[in-house]
C-alpha cells in the first residue's frame, strides 16, 4: 500500500499548492473519502469549496462526479433523475438516473440545507444506507463520499437535524486571511504542472486497508474521557457520531503510513466533535488536556515538591519543630511519588515512553531524599 499512500500524498500537496488556507479541509476530504463518511463545508460563497471537491474528485480516474445547487424550487428531477415516460407506459413509476446523483461516487450539494420535504427523505436513505429506491427496485449506489456546503448552520428544525448529523466531518471555510497567501492566490493561475491521480480501484482498496487499521483499548479509553470532558462541557453528542468517529482516526493512520491508530490522531476529531463552530474552541482545548495536560500535572507537582523543600529547610527555631516540618514534607512528598507512580503506570498502558515523567519523579525523590537525611541528621544532633 506504499504506493497508494505516496500517490493520496502527492495529491493532497497538489491541492495544497492550489488552495491556500485549505490544509485541513483536503485532509479532512481524504478522511472522508478513505473512510467512506460525508463532509460538510460551512462558509461564505466564493471560498473554493465546490472547485476544491472537483479537483480532487478529478484525481480519481474512473471516479463519476454528481453537483448542484439546491434551492427552495429545487426538485427532485434535478437530482434524481426525471420520470421515466417509457416506464409509465408500462405503468411503472421510476426515474432515468443517466449522469444523477444515484450513479455518483463523489457528490457535491452547494446550500445543501435548501433541500425541500421531497429531496430531504430521499437524500437521508442515499447518505446513510447508499441506496436508492427507483419505483419499486432497490438500487446500491456507488457513493463514496457526499460533500455538502452552506453559508449558515441549519435552525433546529427535525427534518433538518438529521441531514445535518449525516456530516461526519465538519469544516468552517472563510476567506485566505494572511497577505501573502492572498497576494499568493492572485498571481498563481490555474495548476499547469504535472498531475498525480490514482484509480476508483486503488481508493476502493485503499478503504479496505483503513478498515483493518488496529485500534488498541487505550485510545478508545482516551475517548471515553473526551466524551465525558465535553459532556461536563454541554457538548453532548450521538453514540453512532462517537462510533463512526473511529473510522477517521483509522483513516488519519492510515494516511500516516500506520496500521495502528495513535494518540496524535485524536486531534482529527476537532473536526469531528462540534455542532456549532463556538464549540470548536471547548474541544480543542479538551483534547489537548486529555492528551498533553499531564505535563502540566507534572510541572504542578515539582512546583509543590519544591515548596515543601523550602518549607523543610525553614530555620524553625527549635529543633522538634524542624523534624515535625521535615517529616510533614516526607508526608506529602510520598504522596507527590504515588501520584507520579500512577501517572508511569497509565503511560505503560497506553504504550508512551515514560523519559519525561521518569525524569520528574527523579527530581522529586532527590528532594525527598535531602529532606529524610536531614531530619536524620537532626535527629542525630538531639541525641
Amino acid at each position: 500500500m506504499e504506493r497508494e499512500v505516496a500517490k493520496i500524498k502527492r495529491i493532497i500537496e497538489e491541492l495544497k499548492n492550489e488552495f491556500f488556507e485549505r490544509d485541513e479541509v483536503i485532509h479532512g476530504a481524504f478522511y472522508a473519502i478513505l473512510s467512506g463518511c460525508h463532509m460538510l463545508l460551512i462558509g461564505p460563497p466564493g471560498t473554493a469549496k465546490s472547485q476544491l471537491i472537483h479537483r480532487l474528485c478529478g484525481k480519481i480516474e474512473g471516479a463519476e462526479y454528481f453537483q448542484w445547487l439546491l434551492t427552495k424550487f429545487t426538485t427532485p428531477e434535478e437530482l434524481f433523475g426525471a420520470v421515466s415516460l417509457k416506464g409509465l407506459e408500462n405503468d411503472e413509476y421510476r426515474r432515468v438516473i443517466n449522469g444523477k446523483l444515484p450513479e455518483a461516487h463523489i457528490a457535491f450539494l452547494d446550500e445543501v440545507f435548501k433541500a425541500s420535504s421531497s429531496i430531504l427523505n430521499t437524500l437521508l436513505t442515499i447518505m446513510n444506507e447508499r441506496v436508492f429506491y427507483n419505483g419499486l427496485e432497490e438500487i446500491k449506489i456507488p457513493l463514496i463520499s457526499l460533500f455538502g456546503a452552506s453559508n449558515e448552520l441549519p435552525s433546529d428544525e427535525d427534518e433538518l437535524d438529521a441531514l445535518y448529523d449525516r456530516f461526519l466531518i465538519r469544516h468552517v471555510v472563510d476567506y485566505v486571511k494572511e497577505d501573502f497567501r492572498f497576494l499568493k492566490m492572485l498571481q498563481t493561475d490555474e495548476f499547469d504542472g504535472e498531475e498525480t491521480s490514482m484509480t476508483l480501484k486503488e481508493l476502493i482498496l485503499c478503504q479496505a486497508k483503513v478498515k483493518l487499521i488496529n485500534i488498541p483499548s487505550h485510545i478508545l479509553k482516551l475517548l471515553s474521557r473526551i466524551r465525558n470532558e465535553l459532556k461536563k462541557k454541554g457538548v453532548v453528542l450521538s453514540d453512532r457520531r462517537y462510533k463512526q468517529s473511529l473510522m477517521v482516526l483509522k483513516a488519519r493512520a492510515f494516511l500516516d503510513g500506520r496500521d495502528t491508530v495513535e494518540e496524535g490522531d485524536l486531534v482529527t476529531l476537532e473536526g469531528v466533535l462540534w455542532r456549532d463552530p463556538g464549540e470548536l474552541g471547548e474541544i480543542k482545548s479538551v483534547i489537548y488536556h486529555i492528551l498533553y495536560g499531564y505535563r502540566d500535572f507534572l510541572r504542578e507537582l515539582l512546583i509543590q515538591a519544591k515548596e515543601l523543600e523550602s518549607y523543610a529547610k525553614r530555620e524553625w527555631g527549635e529543633e522538634e519543630m524542624q523534624i515535625n516540618a521535615n517529616i510533614e514534607a516526607q508526608t506529602k512528598l510520598k504522596s507527590i511519588i504515588s501520584r507520579i507512580d500512577l501517572l508511569i503506570e497509565e503511560f505503560r498502558e497506553r504504550g508512551k515512553t515514560i523519559d519525561e515523567i521518569a525524569s520528574v519523579k527523579s527530581q522529586v525523590e532527590k528532594i525527598q531524599h535531602e529532606t529524610l537525611s536531614r531530619m536524620v541528621s537532626v535527629k542525630q544532633g538531639m541525641a
